[in-house]
């Protein structure tokens, strides 16, 4: 800890998480993912009321529901890890995973009929439908992150009042609770244009309304390469950039995490297309390549900019070396491997000193 240069933190989606994290001498949380919390069994049901709403009207109620859940998340995790930073990512994933797949749907719908349930019926048929209208043939790439904010903003607001007022209740308690929120899969400066404000003015309204003020970085999880490409016009409005090298993996080299590693990946590392695992170890030729691009446009912009990783990668020693050389201020992982990313941070240091003269 003495000798490295990089930052550790940890992704922590949960209190107990958070309270590892830090025993393992975690110096915040990288990310923490936000729709983690509604597949809790209690949860998920509300988040899937809101889901098949067709208006604001309707989601509303659902909302207001889900909100003390979140709230008191937040306020668990930032106080745990109290004078650290907790990076927060809005709701990033396809709306349409929340619901029930169409197999499942299909069996009690099924099932309501043959036990003439009109009530559930009439329920199964709405779930269905809005399931058909949301389900895409690609979803990786499909309507999720910043997307999902912008056509619904009031998702997004709804979780910045809570962690505006999970906040404010910590402050209110005397401890010193730091949460950023990151925009997730932002790729056009337009995006972050847009929800930036919207999030600024939730935060605002909620501290003043509480009396309170707190400086919250607004920032971006860079994934796609059109994000590393303008990182430039991105930093003009992000505080603070953070890459998700898993998804930035999926979209620079075309390959599926979830379907590579059992098809063709195999073959492909016994061959030696591939020396290693881009999933496991940064490709620097490639990935590597757009995170260097980002690193030198988005600190032209905002010399002050904090940039960081939070894709699994930041856990894998090859990956951390790349990272300090690349000049990234930390690195985030799972909890466990904190301790590995801290004594690979400084063996990073010892390993590319200058030699002595």
């Amino acid at each position: 800890d003495g000798i490295r240069r990089l930052g550790v933190r940890a992704n922590a989606d949960t209190p107990a998480n958070a309270h590892k994290a830090r025993a393992f001498g975690a110096e915040g949380i990288g990310l923490c993912r936000t729709e983690r919390m509604f597949n809790d069994p209690e949860r998920l049901p509300l988040m899937q009321e809101m889901v098949i709403a067709s208006s604001l009207e309707e989601r509303t109620p659902a909302l207001e529901k889900l909100l003390p859940m979140q709230r008191d998340d937040f306020e668990k995790i930032l106080e745990a890890m109290d004078g650290f930073p907790v990076i927060i990512r809005l709701l990033d994933p396809p709306l349409h995973e929340f619901l029930p797949q169409i197999d499942r749907l299909t069996e009690e719908m099924a099932e309501a009929e043959t036990a003439h349930d009109e009530a559930r019926i009439t329920y199964l048929k709405k779930v269905m439908k809005r399931y058909n209208e949301l389900k895409e043939f690609n979803p990786m790439i499909g309507f999720r992150g910043c997307r999902v904010g912008i056509v619904y903003p009031d998702i997004y607001q709804l979780q910045v009042r809570a962690i505006a007022e999970a906040t404010a209740t910590l402050v209110k308690r005397g401890l010193h609770p730091m949460p950023e929120i990151m925009l997730p899969l932002v790729g056009h400066v337009n995006e972050i244009k847009v929800l930036k404000p919207l999030v600024q003015e939730e935060l605002d309204k909620v501290f003043e309304r509480e009396g309170i003020t707190v400086a919250v970085k607004i920032g971006t999880m860079v994934e796609v390469p059109r994000a590393c490409l303008t990182a430039d016009e991105i930093a003009e409005y992000a505080e603070f950039f953070s890459f998700g090298t898993n998804d930035l993996t999926q979209t620079t080299f075309a390959y599926s995490r979830d379907d590579a590693a059992g098809t063709f990946l195999p073959a492909y590392l016994d061959a030696k297309i591939l020396n290693v695992d881009p999933f496991q170890s940064i490709d620097e030729k490639g990935v590597g390549k757009l995170v260097r691009i980002a690193v030198v446009l988005g600190r032209q912009t905002n010399p002050r900019i904090e940039i960081g990783i939070c894709g699994e990668h930041g856990g894998d020693p090859d990956s951390i070396e790349f990272c300090h050389v690349s000049g990234l201020d930390y690195v985030s992982c799972s909890a466990p491997r904190v301790p590995i990313a801290r004594l690979a941070a400084a063996q990073a240091v010892i390993k590319n000193r200058p030699a002595a003269s």
